[in-house]
């Protein structure tokens, strides 16, 4: 859990921040309190904000976000934190966004407690009074012309946070005028209700690893099982299949023997038919050749009839003629 807590002094932050803390088993970062640690312990940072301190300057934001983020970082920061009196303008808040993005965590609320100023310079006065009664000194910054000031502080520099926050549906605001019991009971209820609304986002929204990685690991377990049914299947219909195996097997034998018979069949019966064509056609060819000789020599023959006819026909025709002639030349 990351929260950030707003309000003007005298409005009971630390006190909040400290029941907070052993509630939830959280961190309160306090800026003051990482700058003089980092100081201490002589980080980077550490040694660039002493410097800056030492000649009387504010610490530049980048210093107090990268101070921020060596905090975030430590182990016992891992479960969340409390930030106060940070951020204090719109520009740190849009830094601290930043931060936590590069980090991946999120701002999970930010609770302004609002209180009436007046009623706080009251309770100032009073005390201020009642310390004076007891015949101790009033302290320095325990006056309500500190107080005064440093609530026109406030409201210059920390008030455009509220609008910020509240543009992000970020911010959560608590009467600060209750009792300290009843603060903490309504802060308890409004980071219940957060907690229960975020559970359910976080279940629809679910970043794109976490559900590639739900979803793998349901395939894997499905796999698994269609594997466990698969190999439980074939186990129970291996004898079936060996005996369909052998099946097949002998029946693809005996078909390619029918096809091999069938083929040499066919072979036989077209060299059959291929002969028969041929002493057919020989036969027709030698009959018609036999029957064109036959025709030739009827044909010779009654050529040589005619012929003979002819010759017998002229050589009768001729002795008569010279017959005629040898009895004219008798006459003479």
């Amino acid at each position: 859990m990351r929260l950030i807590l707003l309000g003007p002094p005298g409005s009971g932050k630390g006190t909040q921040a400290q029941r907070l803390v052993q509630r939830y088993g959280i961190v309160q970062l306090s800026t003051g309190d990482m700058l003089r640690a980092a100081v201490a312990a002589q980080t980077p940072i550490g040694l660039k904000a002493k410097d800056i301190m030492a000649a009387g300057h504010l610490v530049p934001d980048e210093i107090v976000i990268g101070i921020i983020k060596d905090r975030i970082e430590q182990p016992d920061a891992a479960n969340g934190f409390i930030l106060d009196g940070f951020p204090r303008t719109v520009r740190q808040a849009e830094e601290l966004d930043e931060l936590l993005t590069a980090e991946q965590m999120n701002l999970d609320a930010v609770i302004e407690l609002k209180v009436n100023e007046g009623v706080l310079l009251e309770r100032v006065e009073r005390r201020a009074a009642e310390t004076r009664a007891r015949g101790e000194e009033v302290r320095a910054d325990d006056t309500a012309e500190v107080l005064t000031r440093r609530l026109s502080n406030y409201r210059d520099q920390t008030e455009p946070l509220i609008h910020y926050y509240s543009d992000r549906r970020k911010l959560a605001t608590v009467d600060g005028m209750m009792s300290i019991e009843e603060v903490t009971e309504e802060i308890g209820r409004i980071l219940t209700a957060l907690g229960a609304s975020g559970a359910s986002r976080a279940a629809k929204t679910a970043s794109p690893a976490k559900r590639s990685g739900g979803a793998a690991k349901k395939t894997v377990k499905r796999a698994k099982k269609s594997l466990q049914a698969a190999a439980k299947s074939a186990k129970s219909k291996a004898p079936a299949a060996r005996t369909a195996g052998k099946k097949a097997a002998k029946a693809a034998k005996n078909a390619g023997t029918a096809a091999g018979r069938s083929a040499k069949s066919a072979k036989t019966r077209a060299k059959t038919r291929a002969d028969t064509t041929a002493k057919t056609g020989a036969k027709t060819a030698a009959g018609k050749k036999a029957g064109a000789k036959k025709a030739a020599a009827k044909t010779a023959r009654g050529a040589a009839k005619t012929a003979a006819k002819t010759a017998a026909k002229s050589s009768k025709g001729a002795r008569k003629t010279a017959s005629k002639a040898g009895k004219k030349r008798g006459k003479r």
